[in-house]
């Protein structure tokens, strides 16, 4: 007895001796570190700009506060277009931000992001951990002294808000639409003027006629930015962003200066958020769709015809593409089939299985 209590109280103490040990350890071994995190996104789309604040909530708990980020809303510091130059160039030391923002500089950053008919969400993280996507990027990035690491998705995007009704490929040609990535060159192919705008200045564009169409995410996002005020025609799928990425681009030289452990812990903020981002859009979008066709959204699927020129379109933009960028052509031989192969399996598993229930599910509600 008197030997259990003497092997109790010296576990007791141990364990109090390390944890009183382990925390001036911490906050005397381990630098101070301030970093600015700029987001592409206003505050009002808690979801996105969300995201930078879980990573930075994840590293302040994992460092006991010796390593914060603060973060930044668009136009806060920079414009939430010009997230990657701030970073390269070090006005910031990180930035939260879609890749396909920036394919002016080269369309290779589309892969990191979405591209037209391209993975869905669960796909993406699988072509970026496993399918060497990220050491492909990386590529990429390095000449642009930047590293990434995935921190969200949203999962399939809707097709957008029009002005009016679009049956056929013809009624794109002409209509200025707001559209982000590679999809601005593919609509351009059908005849479309493609404009890339920040999420804030959708709106007042849309309003004032400056466009004819907008997309965005989807319904928990389009409620919040009020589209169906001025345009009430909302289509399905938003086919260029099946699973887009997000990413948490920091400074090649400042993410150098951090100790392992703060490295760690800032991907694992990043690694967080990439989970969270597609769970919390995936509980509060049907809510709000039901909300916005309630409110008199006309809600309606782009017709086969206009999928199936998109389509054409996209593949025939991909290898011209291919055929005038080598770095393009390097990631595209990769992803190409990748993605052949994850459609593939998600044919026989996945899909056959989410159309039997869906429509199963259609049948019950009506009968």
């Amino acid at each position: 007895m008197e030997r259990r209590k003497f092997l109790t109280g010296a576990g007791a103490g141990a364990v109090a001796a390390g944890a009183g040990a382990a925390a001036p350890a911490i906050a005397q071994s381990q630098p101070e570190v301030r970093w600015r995190l700029a987001s592409s996104f206003p505050k009002s789309l808690d979801t996105l700009y969300g995201a930078g604040e879980i990573i930075a909530r994840r590293v302040a708990e994992a460092t006991d506060n010796r390593f914060q980020l603060r973060v930044f809303a668009a136009g806060e510091i920079v414009p939430g277009l010009q997230v990657l130059d701030a970073v390269q160039n070090g006005t910031v030391e990180c930035g939260h931000t879609a890749s396909y923002y920036y394919i002016g500089k080269d369309p290779t950053f589309a892969f990191d992001c979405a591209m037209p008919f391209g993975l869905n969400a669960r796909q993406q993280n699988a072509w970026h951990y496993y399918g060497g996507g990220r050491e492909l990027m990386a590529e990429l990035y390095a000449a642009y002294n930047i590293v990434t690491f995935y921190s969200g998705n949203t999962g399939a995007q809707m097709g957008g808000w029009f002005r009016k009704e679009i049956k056929t490929p013809d009624d794109l040609k002409g209509l200025k639409i707001r559209v982000a990535g590679l999809a601005g060159q593919v609509l351009s192919r059908l005849g479309a003027v493609p404009q890339q705008i920040a999420g804030g200045d959708i709106y007042p564009a849309l309003e004032k006629g400056t466009i004819d169409a907008a997309e965005w995410v989807g319904p928990y996002d389009d409620e919040k930015l009020s589209f169906a005020k001025v345009a009430q025609n909302y289509y399905y799928p938003g086919w260029w962003e099946a699973g887009p990425a997000f990413a948490l681009m920091v400074n090649k030289a400042e993410w150098d200066k951090l100790p392992e452990a703060y490295q760690s812990a800032l991907e694992a903020g990043a690694a967080e958020a990439n989970v969270r981002m597609v769970a919390r859009y995936d509980s509060l979008n049907p809510p709000a769709l039901k909300r916005l066709v309630a409110s008199g959204a006309k809600l309606q699927p782009y017709s086969k015809e206009i999928l199936q020129a998109a389509y054409k379109a996209t593949f025939e933009l991909y290898d011209e593409l291919a055929a005038t960028n080598p770095r393009f052509k390097k990631v595209y031989e990769s992803w190409k089939p990748f993605r052949d192969e994850q459609f593939q399996w998600f044919r026989i598993a996945e899909n056959y299985l989410e159309s039997f229930s869906y429509a199963a599910a259609a049948q019950a509600r009506r009968s």
